[in-house]
């Protein structure tokens, strides 16, 4: 179930007409693209089920690197990535997410004036 979220989540994002300024909202850092991207830096899963259906916990980091040295210039971007992924749909393909939270932020500022924010999110998944 967690590549499925990953897929799922990715291309949620991606056909967001709002988030258009980010060139780049890959499943991975994408490689040659050109700031802002978006990607996930990490997941992880852990057996989340009921007793008659099996589940998901899953945890996904997605990493926002921009260019910038103002630390308040991406803050209209996090926020309607937040705002995409709090409005994920709970039907997908394979799954049902049962629940979804937004766990915590970090921002910091990397050598070149480039600028990355981490967004962590937990998912509990149930199979269709």
């Amino acid at each position: 179930m967690e590549n499925l979220l990953r897929t799922a989540l990715i291309e949620w994002l991606r056909n967001d007409p709002a988030l258009g300024s980010i060139n780049a909202i890959e499943e991975e850092s994408p490689l040659g693209s050109s700031q802002p991207w978006l990607g996930i830096a990490a997941s992880g899963s852990t057996d989340w089920g009921t007793k008659d259906r099996r589940g998901r916990e899953v945890r996904i980091a997605l990493e926002l690197e921009s260019r910038t040295d103002d630390p308040a210039a991406d803050a209209a971007l996090v926020e309607t990535i937040e705002q995409r992924i709090s409005s994920l749909p709970r039907e997908q393909s394979g799954f049902e997410v049962a629940a979804s939270r937004f766990l915590r932020a970090r921002s910091e500022r990397r050598p070149n004036n480039l600028r990355g924010t981490l967004l962590e999110y937990r998912f509990r998944l149930l199979n269709l």
